[in-house]
């Protein structure tokens, strides 16, 4: 099957990407491993940071992220993408996206940590899903769009891969071709060909036993960008938001930092205010402090969980400033209103991924790479909260305008005729079992080993168990079918070994790596910038 554009996922990104080529007349088909609204952008609460307010301006914002980075913020790239945070929030709005106003008719705008003003703007506690639901409006109504649902992507094709397979000549520079995917309800694997393909499947927070991201959220675009040959940055920097629901089941919901902007207090166990004794910034610290500050709290206290306290606001206020929020709570008993809430740290966004300039395009020609999948160099060692939707609208305008570019100017080439999958000897996989032990045991092993405070034995251990599972995974892939559960495993161990090789060479502690072999930071600013055969 052919299209112009291929893009893989089904968030902000990759929609409103998809939606700028096909009303430029290209035709589009977009990959979603699972229903079309199964993204992380559906479980954004918070917002989008912006410049909006004649009480903030361009200059504060960029200075609010590049505290927050750490030191590793690109900061041309902040300019840039902080610069052309308006007209993207003005694209949505054209789209139809109904941000929460005022009483006069002001667009209400949240503060939330490391922001020096209140710039936020947000659909109540469900932002990410009002945009979800827009653009997927949109799409719905281009022609141009082909949008299929559980068809997941497996590999790249690309010139250098088929000229090693005797497909095509040696000579020739690289670019992409294509990719297999494996459609889930068919069982089988098809070619689509493609001279662009964008990739947008969000983060990889599955990787980790607790995490607040959908069950989506397996790594799929940096492993397979990883196996063709394309630089991946800075994958050791993991945030981990301060405040998920804490349930004995082990499920993760996550409560906005929005709730601390309000005014809302983080106590320990004994009921104590302790944010002022690890910064003086208090609760509206950067969440790499506020993670570590909790952690530390309940290891020395010995508890679950802290508490967030926002009581006494009324009911009423809760109920419209954090609906689904208080919904949540409501469910397991709590009043927040009256009760403190259960709080602890889980895995949350990836501030590394896939190398892109900042029109989204990688080093592999014809490869785009838009949202949390991909690392500009916006977020440095650590996000600004609420930047990442800024970042994904404003790359999905910059990567199309050059995705269009590319397309004129490769035009002229013709299709390459491509090879269809081979599934060779492979049987039907007969011992699952090893899927669900090695899955259990990467993410525990992920958790333990690789979270909030790292050491370098932590992190070796973690390297010989998840190699050992790697290759364990890598077997059993080339003597089974492919199956969805399989090639999520295949893609989160690769994952994990980048995150991990990543940490052990970041010797020291900066933003969201922090290590307690060396706590200081190094004078020299570096990324890590790993591709598949070495640095």
């Amino acid at each position: 099957m052919y299209h112009d554009v291929i893009v893989v996922g089904s968030g902000v990104a990759g929609l409103s990407f998809a939606l700028e080529l096909a009303r430029a007349g290209y035709s589009v088909a977009i990959l979603t491993k699972k229903s079309k609204a199964d993204s992380n952008t559906n479980h954004a609460q918070g917002g989008i940071a912006s410049v909006t307010s004649s009480n903030d301006d361009f200059e504060l914002h960029v200075a609010d992220t590049l505290t927050a980075g750490d030191g590793l913020c690109h900061e041309d790239v902040v300019r840039a993408i902080v610069r052309d945070g308006p007209a993207a929030v003005n694209d949505l709005m054209q789209i139809g996206v109904a941000f929460s106003q005022l009483d006069d008719g002001r667009v209400s705008l949240h503060r939330e940590g490391g922001h020096s003003k209140r710039r936020i703007l947000h659909v109540a506690d469900i932002t990410g899903r009002a945009i979800e639901e827009a653009l997927l409006h949109a799409v719905a109504n281009e022609p141009r769009v082909t949008l299929l649902e559980h068809h997941f992507a497996i590999d790249l094709i690309t010139r250098r891969r088929l000229a090693r397979k005797g497909h095509l000549p040696a000579s020739g520079e690289d670019r992409v071709l294509g990719l297999y995917a494996l459609d889930v309800h068919s069982n089988e694997v098809i070619t689509y060909g493609a001279k662009v393909v964008m990739l947008a499947t969000g983060g990889v927070g599955q990787v980790y036993q607790f995490s607040t991201n959908p069950d989506i959220a397996t790594g799929d675009g940096i492993a397979m960008a990883w196996r063709a040959g394309v630089p991946i940055r800075n994958m050791e920097f993991i945030q981990f938001h301060p405040t998920a629901l804490y349930t004995t089941d082990g499920e993760r919901f996550l409560i906005s930092e929005a709730v601390r902007g309000e005014g809302a207090i983080l106590r320990n166990i004994e009921g104590e205010a302790f944010m002022p004794r690890y910064d003086p910034r208090a609760d509206l610290a950067p969440r790499d402090i506020v993670a570590r500050a909790i952690d530390s709290e309940m290891k020395r206290l010995g508890s679950p969980h802290v508490w967030l306290d926002i009581t006494g606001r009324g009911q009423s206020v809760l109920k419209e400033k954090f609906p689904s929020i208080y919904e949540a709570c409501e469910k397991r008993g709590i009043d927040m209103d009256r009760d403190f809430i259960p709080v602890v740290p889980a895995a949350h966004y990836l501030c590394g991924g896939v190398v892109t300039k900042l029109d989204a395009s990688t080093k592999l020609p014809g490869l785009y790479a838009c949202g949390e999948v991909a690392c500009t160099g916006l977020h440095g060692a650590n996000r600004l909260a609420s930047n990442s939707l800024l970042e994904a609208v404003v790359l999905a305008r910059h990567g199309a305008s050059a995705a269009m570019q590319y397309l004129k100017d490769n035009g002229q080439e013709s299709d390459v005729e491509l090879p269809e999958w081979v599934a060779g000897r492979a049987q039907d996989a007969d011992e699952r079992v090893v899927l669900t032990h090695n899955w259990d045991e990467l993410r525990r092993t992920m958790w333990d080993y690789v979270g909030i405070v790292r050491t370098t034995k932590r992190l070796e251990r973690a390297q010989a168990r998840v190699e050992q599972l790697r290759r364990e995974i890598h077997d059993y892939y080339w003597q089974v079918k492919v199956e969805p559960r399989l090639l999520e495993l295949r893609n989160m161990l690769r994952v994990a070994s980048i995150i991990i090789t990543s940490a052990l060479n970041r010797q020291e502690s900066r933003g969201l790596h922090y290590t307690l072999d060396f706590p200081d930071k190094l004078d020299e600013i570096r990324d890590t910038t790993l591709r598949r055969g070495g640095f």
